[in-house]
């Protein structure tokens, strides 16, 4: 399998037989092998019965309905948990991002890039209300993690198998894969595609998201730098809190001794005995953390690094 196609859905019963139609002379004028994969995420309206439709008349369009609406980011973790292809392919299901623009994507990957993400260069949204606040989100999401991209929040994206492979997501975050896998040094591109206006159906987008992608990204920008040395972030505050506090005591104990200045009604002990109670507790939330980590990555036999290939040696034989 050349190609797996992961599609959420939710609500989006008109746009899907588009879709599918749209998809399906795109990658039939091609020599690839493919499946699409819709991921229907608790929609309310007929949006299985079109996909149930469809799937009987095209062995290659799998259809997973999950339980109830879990959101985008299992929607797309339950379809890379089923693609069988070596390249997978992001893309909403309101036909705003357009198919044509895969064959592109999908050679600009085989020239050696592990990722290649969507720009909507051109975006069909309204300013004030989904494009400025993306914007914003976009550039201080490459500020924190480092990863530089145009835009975040563009579903259509290209991903090596291996990828996918190697990375779970949980909450919102599956428009932070790019920078989650950078942990695994990937190499990625962005390239300018087709943004289209929403034809039917409404947005599932709003400002309200705002406060739980920061969230995530916190998340985020954690599992990258410290994920396995949490002890240094934590002991770090900790050991510096501590300091501050110890340096405060210090200091008035010379106050007392040389000038005669009083202690014990001066609120600045208090607040230096407090620094140093909770720069205990930060290093001890370090050492905490450092055990859970261990546990996580000895359980699941997670690595701490990845292997991009094995060149020379006789490797059969090794275990």
């Amino acid at each position: 399998m050349d190609l797996s196609l992961v599609v959420p859905i939710y609500n989006e019963e008109e746009n899907i037989p588009l879709l599918y139609a749209e998809i399906k002379e795109v990658l039939d004028s091609t020599d690839y092998e493919y499946e699409l994969i819709c991921v229907d995420d608790g929609s309310t309206d007929r949006s299985v019965a079109v996909l149930e439709q469809l799937s009987s008349e095209d062995e290659r369009l799998v259809v997973i309905e999950l339980r109830r609406n879990f959101g985008q980011t299992a929607a797309m973790s339950a379809g890379f948990d089923h693609a069988r292809g070596d390249i997978i392919i992001t893309m909403d299901g309101d036909l705003q991002n357009d198919p044509h623009d895969i064959p592109a994507m999908v050679e600009k990957l085989n020239s050696g890039y592990d990722v290649v993400t969507g720009w909507r260069h051109d975006r069909k949204d309204p300013f004030l209300s989904r494009k400025l606040p993306s914007m914003l989100a976009n550039k201080l999401i490459s500020w924190i993690t480092g990863v530089g991209l145009h835009d975040y929040g563009c579903t259509l994206k290209a991903f090596k198998r291996e990828v996918t492979e190697n990375i779970r997501l949980y909450g919102e975050m599956h428009r932070f894969i790019p920078a989650i896998a950078s942990g695994m040094g990937i190499s990625f591109t962005e390239v300018k595609v087709n943004h289209r206006a929403r034809r039917f159906g409404s947005s599932k987008y709003g400002i309200s998201r705002t406060i739980r992608v920061v969230l995530d990204l916190l998340t985020v920008k954690f599992m990258l730098s410290y994920a396995t040395r949490p002890l240094h972030v934590f002991g770090t505050v900790g050991v510096a809190s501590s300091f501050i506090g110890f340096t405060t005591i210090f200091v008035m104990l010379i106050q007392r001794q040389v000038f005669g200045i009083p202690m014990g009604d001066r609120p600045l002990l208090l607040l230096a005995v407090l620094l140093i109670f909770i720069g205990i507790q930060f290093v001890t939330s370090g050492l905490l953390a450092e055990l859970i980590v261990r546990t996580y990555h000895e359980s699941q036999q997670k690595p701490i690094y990845y292997v991009r290939r094995l060149i020379g040696g006789n490797q059969k034989d090794k275990k």
